[in-house]
């Protein structure tokens, strides 16, 4: 009789611990990355507009590249390739707030593809989408850091290669949390 051996994936949750102001550390089993979070800092009280990245442990379930600038990231997530007509709508009084839309909207929005390099690659975190809260901040991704590492509008930043790197070691069941300091 033949018996099967059950194979168990280790499912990597990725933490982020701001350092000093928008700079942080983003820690994957044994793995670290420098990172950039929101300009403000962190908060358990997150408000659109603030720049600040919010507290909490967010899942991680599909991203989205640009297939102009870069190859499709090696990863067990889904991803979409970015459109010129993508965006995301951070209006708080919109039906449609913290989801993706289709340009041109009508209300306010974040365009996903940019002539920056910070959008070639985005994963959105669950934050704030079961359902969206209006006012409780909108569009928060885990998306490519600029070359200073400056501080998002609330966002989590990696540098591209690191960025491809976590994508290659994280899965559905991963989760990002992000922390205070001094945890």
């Amino acid at each position: 009789m033949m018996r099967f051996q059950q194979t168990r994936t280790k499912i990597m949750n990725i933490q982020v611990k701001p350092v000093e102001g928008h700079r942080a550390i983003l820690t994957v089993g044994d793995r670290e990355f420098p990172a950039a979070i929101g300009k403000a800092g962190v908060t358990t009280d997150k408000k659109e507009g603030d720049n600040k990245s919010p507290i909490g442990r967010f899942s991680i379930r599909e991203g989205y590249y640009r297939a102009d600038k870069i190859d499709m990231p090696k990863s067990r997530l889904h991803f979409k390739e970015i459109k010129k007509t993508d965006g995301w709508c951070d209006a708080p009084e919109h039906e449609l707030y913290n989801r993706p839309v289709p340009l041109p909207f009508e209300a306010s929005h974040e365009k996903l593809w940019r002539e920056d390099d910070v959008y070639d690659v985005i994963v959105p975190l669950g934050y704030n989408d079961a359902p969206p809260v209006p006012g409780r901040g909108s569009a928060i991704f885990l998306h490519v850091a600029r070359p200073d590492y400056s501080g998002t509008e609330g966002c989590v930043a990696l540098k591209l290669e690191d960025l491809l790197d976590l994508l290659s070691l994280i899965d559905i069941k991963s989760t990002l949390e992000i922390q205070t300091a001094n945890m």
